[in-house]
């Protein structure tokens, strides 16, 4: 990220010195709403594969920690690293531990281990970190040049 520039909202972003907009600066991967949304996620998940059959506490219940862990740590190990590139490459994997979170529970579900309205509040907190990701990855294509 350019130091002239800061994010609003992690989608959009303007010059630091336009008094239109407060000034926002990411200091870190905390600061980051994506990164936020991402471990709001992980508390949802836990809760709700505590309520898996005992049997699958190492099987489907372990992939979905894993997957669950994996987005925010991508998210924060990408924005700290030096080049653009490669934060670009841990967003994406990022993402695609989103999906493959979102695959978990409809499996789930597909089990009877949850009903479709117990995972409704997961799903709308996935498609919303897979929003923010999308606008972060966006902005920061735009600064590559």
């Amino acid at each position: 990220m350019p130091p002239t520039l800061c994010c609003i909202g992690i989608v959009r972003w303007y010059p630091m010195s336009s008094p239109s907009f407060p000034s926002r600066a990411i200091r870190n991967h905390r600061d980051l709403v994506v990164w936020q949304r991402a471990m709001d996620l992980i508390a949802e998940s836990y809760r709700l594969t505590d309520r898996f059959p005992r049997e699958e506490r190492y099987g489907l219940a372990q992939q979905v920690k894993r997957a669950v862990v994996s987005i925010p740590s991508n998210i924060a190990e990408g924005h700290g690293r030096d080049h653009l590139g490669d934060y670009l490459r841990h967003l994406s994997v990022a993402n695609g531990s989103l999906m493959e979170l979102e695959t978990q529970f409809s499996i789930a579900v597909r089990l009877g281990y949850l009903e479709q309205t117990d995972v409704r509040k997961l799903f709308e907190g996935t498609a919303q970190v897979g929003q923010l990701l999308a606008g972060l990855v966006r902005a920061l294509k735009v600064h590559r040049t």
